[in-house]
């Protein structure tokens, strides 16, 4: 599997064509005036649809950004600017004010002017002009002067223009945790005890979760995070196409969310130069989050002077969040700083017990503007910790949110903002402390030779309490503030030669760090990906860039060793049963698409393993709540159980997967494979509105795919149809220093334009693990040009 990657990679390489190729009459030209704009500037779009952004000033820069951002992917931003303003119901009717109301609750409310100096010396200009360059093409849009999306059309809505300060405010697209599990290990531990709660979520450093003095778990909703989830949703237009949309029960809801926030991670790493076969650097990064279309990120590259930086980040903020410039390059990881929790209040009326005494809750009055219907008023209720996610009268008890969100310099990704000029180690560890969210692990590699990495994350200090559960909100469980600048760890130069993450537990022990005495978190990513990728690279003495590729690629699970461990001393008379454990136990554990082993092991560990253990471990109260666990801490319970108990159950789960697999693939074996059932096929939410035809151009795939969540290639899917449902959008392998050489691929394409050629171009690159070259030099850039877009002021 990676020397098939490696080949395509190289072929397409070779494809490219030579770096300082002259321009050629073939090159579409454009020349254009933009009102805002403050001196002559150029957009070279190469052949994948990446923009090249050459302007006299960085805000000129900064402002063509948002200028042609929305010229790609004009209905994904405005949609995420209504989305976290609460501002769907004015565009798309009365079916949204729920959820308006729920988004307006995460707003940044605090003071601005320490919002902003939160950030780079350079964001607010980036901010400021970013935004008036997305307000320049909507102009041109409303006026009529630039075509108008089709979503638009199927909505019949228009899109709006952006005050800067909506860029920053907006918080909910920033990963932040770890509410949701609270409230799980709560209505877990009513149910079933800690036990239970052990099965349903591993704890790493290995933990016992106290339950906090004046706590009662079992007094915690199961739908106390329903605003919550429903603030923080992706928008469905059901609704508007006349599909009834019920809400799941609570603990199934509450169980759907934590899967779906299991599936959300990352890959990274630097390798020093001794370690590689030139003698540079190289930085690789495969951020995983939904897939879908348009493409989570974009990848854009910017030059003015004093800014110099290419890669990508989500199209609706300035810069790039993961990328280099001249001299460094960085990427992320989330790294799991739990920075919620939930308080439980005893209340009179709308004021909550706090240090004795009884103190009113903030009352915030807010008009919903409705589409077709007279303006809705709302009120939001804010306790001293935050937003009041739930009240319930007839107990005298009401729920809320204290999260990082709340704080100055919380907006999501754009602490990338201080590494864009980043010139050493030292301003990159100055990017590190000025961190808010996501938390990250951030690596780094310069064109010294030095790599290194980085917790990062604002950090909440908790004195009494393990973070892992709700707690009273009288006063007894507060944050002391937040962990000092210098205080998460970092590693410089390693002496391994690497460093890799991929979202697992990598605090180091004490006496190196004391994790102990500052509990930065507990609940990590399974171990899989980041076990696999550090086998690769300790076995790889001088890498390549092509090693790097085929690493973001590779299919084979860790994970999926220790399943065929359990299963290796069994046997059974049933045939079926036979021929699959001989199938699992020969396999190499690599999920390639053509797989059967792979097939059965994914529909075995993840659909039926899991709730066939539930059922024999824990009390029916807690099934649901547990059911949706992850392979691993099921893995673990019977990794530490005898035979006499942990056989039947591997025996009668993998039977039930071996039905649920006749079922879908038919009885013959030897026919199944993996790629028969995971695929991966994209259709925007907007697709339910448009008729058939425009459905169809809107969608894209299916491509067989290979991996699973347990892969490096991390390819998570949905049981009911085992369709991909997140992992990597963009991967990035850098050639530090010799930038050019450096490799990317977006899925599944740069533009969001439905009849554009870059709308799917990249898809069946990304699905194959190929890559395009990502050019830095205008020369390079040049010999790759599709279009030159001239631009002057109006």
């Amino acid at each position: 599997m990676l020397g098939r990657i490696t080949g395509a990679a190289a072929l397409l390489a070779v494809l490219a064509g030579p770096a300082n190729a002259e321009l050629t009459t073939a090159v579409r030209r454009e020349a254009q005036s933009v009102a805002g704009l403050q001196q002559p500037a150029e957009i070279l779009v190469d052949r994948w649809g990446v923009p090249h952004i050459y302007a006299k000033s960085a805000r000129d820069a900064f402002f063509l950004q948002g200028w042609n951002a929305a010229r790609d992917r004009l209905w994904q931003i405005d949609l995420w600017r209504k989305r976290g303003l609460g501002r769907l119901s004015a565009s798309f009717g009365p079916a949204y004010v729920e959820q308006d109301r729920a988004a307006r609750l995460f707003l940044y409310r605090g003071d601005m002017a320490a919002e902003w100096a939160a950030y780079d010396p350079g964001g607010r200009e980036a901010v400021e002009a970013f935004a008036s360059g997305v307000n320049a093409y909507v102009a041109e849009v409303n006026a009529g002067a630039r075509p108008l999306p089709p979503e638009f059309r199927l909505t019949d809505s228009r899109p709006e223009p952006w005050a800067a300060e909506d860029i920053l405010r907006i918080r909910s697209h920033a990963l932040v945790s770890n509410a949701a599990s609270e409230v799980a290990r709560a209505r877990t531990v009513c149910a079933g005890g800690l036990a239970a709660d052990a099965l349903r979520r591993r704890l790493e450093p290995e933990h016992t979760p106290k339950i906090p003095p004046g706590l009662d778990p079992c007094e915690v909703p199961e739908d106390v995070l329903k605003d919550y989830t429903l603030g923080t949703a992706p928008v469905s237009f059901a609704p508007l196409a006349g599909h009834k949309q019920g809400r799941a029960p609570g603990a199934v809801e509450l169980a759907q969310f934590l899967e779906s926030q299991a599936a959300e991670g990352s890959n990274n790493w630097v390798i020093a130069p001794p370690r590689t076969a030139t003698g540079r650097p190289i930085l690789a990064n495969d951020p995983h989050r939904p897939v879908g279309v348009p493409s989570l990120r974009y990848i854009a590259h910017l030059e003015a002077p004093g800014l110099s930086i290419i890669g990508a980040g989500e199209p609706a903020l300035p810069g790039v969040s993961f990328g280099h410039n001249g001299k460094t390059a960085f990427g992320i990881t989330i790294f799991y700083i739990d920075q919620e929790d939930l308080y439980v209040y005893e209340t009179r009326g709308d004021a909550y017990r706090y240090k004795g005494g009884f103190e009113p809750m903030r009352v915030v009055r807010e008009t919903i503007e409705v589409k077709g219907e007279a303006p809705r008023e709302v009120e939001l209720r804010f306790t001293r910790h935050g937003p009041v996610l739930k009240v319930d009268p007839a107990k005298n008890r009401a729920f809320a949110l204290r999260t990082v969100w709340n704080e100055p310099g919380l907006a999501g990704y754009f602490g990338s903002s201080r590494m864009w000029r980043a010139a050493g180690w030292a301003d990159f560890q100055t990017a590190r402390d000025r961190w808010g969210a996501p938390p990250l692990n951030l690596v780094y590699a310069d064109t010294s030779g030095e790599i290194g990495w980085s917790a990062a994350g604002r950090t909440p200090v908790r004195p009494n309490w393990d973070g892992l559960t709700p707690v009273p909100g009288d006063g007894r469980y507060e944050w002391r503030g937040f962990l000092a600048d210098g205080g998460l760890p970092a590693v410089r130069n390693p002496t391994e030669g690497f460093f890799a993450t991929a979202n697992e537990m990598n605090i180091p022990a004490d006496p190196a760090y004391p994790r102990q005495a500052r509990q930065l978190g507990f609940e990590w990513a399974d171990r899989t990906r980041s076990v696999r990728i550090k086998e690769v690279l300790s076995a790889t003495p001088k890498a390549t860039l092509a090693d790097s590729m085929a690493l973001q690629g590779d299919s084979v699970s860790a994970q999926a060793r220790r399943g065929q461990a359990l299963l290796a001393p069994l046997a059974s008379d049933d045939p079926e049963l036979a021929r699959a454990l001989a199938l699992l136990k020969s396999w190499d554990a690599d999920e390639r698409t053509d797989s059967a082993a792979a097939a059965i092991y994914e529909t075995w560990a993840v659909k039926h393993l899991g709730p066939a253990t539930v059922r024999a471990a824990t009390p029916p109260a807690a099934h649901a709540l547990v059911g949706a666990s992850s392979p691993d801490p099921v893995l673990l319970w019977h990794e530490r159980q005898p035979r006499r108990v942990r056989d039947p159950i591997l025996l009668g789960s993998l039977r039930a997967a071996l039905d649920e697999l006749k079922g879908r693939l038919g009885p013959d074996m030897a026919a199944w494979s993996w790629g028969r059932l995971h695929q991966a096929r994209f259709e925007p939410a907007a697709a339910v509105l448009a008729d058939p035809q425009l459905a169809a151009q809107m969608s894209v795939g299916p491509l067989q795919v290979a991996g699973s969540a347990s892969t490096p290639r991390a390819a998570s899917w949905r049981g009911s149809d085992f369709r991909q449902t997140a992992g990597a959008s963009v991967r990035l392998v850098l050639d530090v220093g010799a930038w050019d050489n450096s490799m990317a691929v977006n899925t599944p394409g740069q533009s969001g334009d439905p009849f554009s050629p870059h709308y799917r171009d990249l898809f069946p690159l990304w699905a194959a693990g190929t890559y395009f070259p990502l050019r830095f030099t205008r020369p390079a850039v040049e010999g790759d040009t599709e279009a030159v877009i001239s631009l002057t002021p109006r």
